[in-house]
């Protein structure tokens, strides 16, 4: 039997980097899993069904919600993102930690059913920056540009109620701050359970 693993949710505003810092989190820590998320909305393009997000019909989502299949739901923009509750608890019983890129919505839900959870927030390093970066990935209009950059400042908000915030301003510093927070959490003792039990 292994040691459980930890649950790690990265989230922020639109545009933050989360998608860049979690990939290289992956490469970084190979027992790290990405949970890819469910979503109602249509794959843009050159997006991959079961890599970057398992693509439904509202109805299956609808059912995954009523059946309590997911660990966190919510919907966005007007579409429905969530949480396949298996695959993290699953993902964890066997002795790997778990990465969540969500929204903060479905972050802040994770944090209820599963406290343990760690939440770090994904910041930009100002207002101005965040919509360059909106603007130069050429996925959204500009009428959803506005948008999302208005939903920043509420999230903004939101961002006390994590356990960690990092500003990406550079992407080699916002990593080594996260890795600094894996590395904290990893020492907890409810991650070595089975060590401290040895000695009964």
């Amino acid at each position: 039997m292994r040691e459980k693993g930890a649950l790690l949710v990265i989230s922020g505003p639109s545009g933050a980097g989360k998608g860049t810092i979690s990939l290289a989190l992956q490469k970084d820590h190979p027992s790290l899993r990405l949970s890819v998320s469910a979503t109602t909305r249509a794959p843009r393009k050159g997006e991959v069904d079961g890599l970057h997000y398992h693509f439904l019909q509202r109805e299956v989502f609808k059912d995954l919600i009523k059946n309590d299949q997911l660990l966190e739901w919510a919907e966005v923009y007007g579409n429905y993102y969530g949480t396949l509750r298996r695959f993290v608890q699953e993902t964890l019983e066997h002795g790997n930690d778990v990465i969540l890129e969500i929204d903060i919505q479905g972050a802040l839900q994770v944090k209820r059913n599963y406290p343990d959870a760690v939440l770090v927030f994904i910041a930009p390093p100002s207002k101005s920056e965040l919509r360059s970066r909106l603007i130069s990935r050429d996925t959204d209009s500009r009428e959803e540009i506005e948008k999302r950059l208005s939903c920043a400042v509420s999230e903004m908000e939101l961002a006390r109620q994590y356990d960690f915030f990092v500003i990406n301003d550079d992407i080699s510093r916002a990593l080594k701050k996260i890795h600094a927070v894996i590395t904290v959490e990893k020492l907890r003792p409810r991650y070595h359970e089975l060590f401290i039990t040895q000695f009964k």
